[in-house]
């Protein structure tokens, strides 16, 4: 999808009001509020199991809040990179970002889109051939692909050093055309580079 067209639907604010979320005593997510504005760029900053993915999976409405609500935004316009891949195997990297755009999409703008941080010489390649670098970045591109108003991407940088890391940040700002984005990191440095504003889940909670 171009950029213009992207531009074009807007960034959402959602505002997630007394969320709750717990499995069995577990008490995964205790009073959350909290608003992503418009168009804004956050990384949420939890330890690993402190329920990052829990919220990510009550936004997308995947598990049903115990308490508390979530507006402003529907799953059909939220663009979602998962831990896992989640890519279509035997399908090339161009063939899995293709998938969810809508309509017949133009495989000349997914080429121009992947070979920003993918070889051009992969593109073809089915996925299943690929590193796993490199998988994370297909996946990273099918997020940015889809026309959505929020982009959501739980763990985007694992495995990838420094300098991809680097690239694959400024493919991210360049493309996410004022879409506000949510990214989980453990990193500082990560926040640092999408100049965004740190979400402490720890501080978002109440009781």
């Amino acid at each position: 999808m171009a950029n213009a067209e992207l531009a074009q639907r807007g960034a959402a604010e959602v505002r997630f009001d007394g969320v709750c979320k717990s499995y069995g005593v577990n008490r995964v997510l205790r009073g959350l509020n909290f608003t992503l504005e418009a168009g804004g760029v956050y990384c949420l900053m939890a330890p690993s199991g402190s329920g990052k993915t829990t919220l990510f999976r009550a936004l997308l409405g995947l598990e049903p809040c115990d308490a508390g609500s979530i507006t402003g935004v529907s799953s059909g316009d939220i663009s979602m990179m998962f831990q896992e891949d989640r890519l279509c195997e035997a399908l090339s990297a161009i063939e899995n970002v293709a998938l969810v755009l809508p309509g017949r999409a133009s495989r000349t703008k997914v080429r121009g889109l992947l070979s920003q941080i993918l070889p051009a010489a992969c593109l073809d390649q089915p996925v299943m051939e690929l590193s796993g670098g490199m998988r994370r970045r297909v996946s990273l591109a099918r997020a940015v692909a889809y026309p959505s108003t929020l982009l959501v991407l739980d763990e985007p940088f694992t495995g990838l050093d420094a300098q991809t890391r680097r690239q694959v940040i400024d493919f991210l700002l360049a493309n996410r055309c004022g879409r506000t984005l949510l990214v989980a990191t453990h990193g500082e440095r990560d926040a640092e580079l999408l100049a965004a504003r740190r979400l402490d889940l720890a501080e978002l909670q109440g009781e």
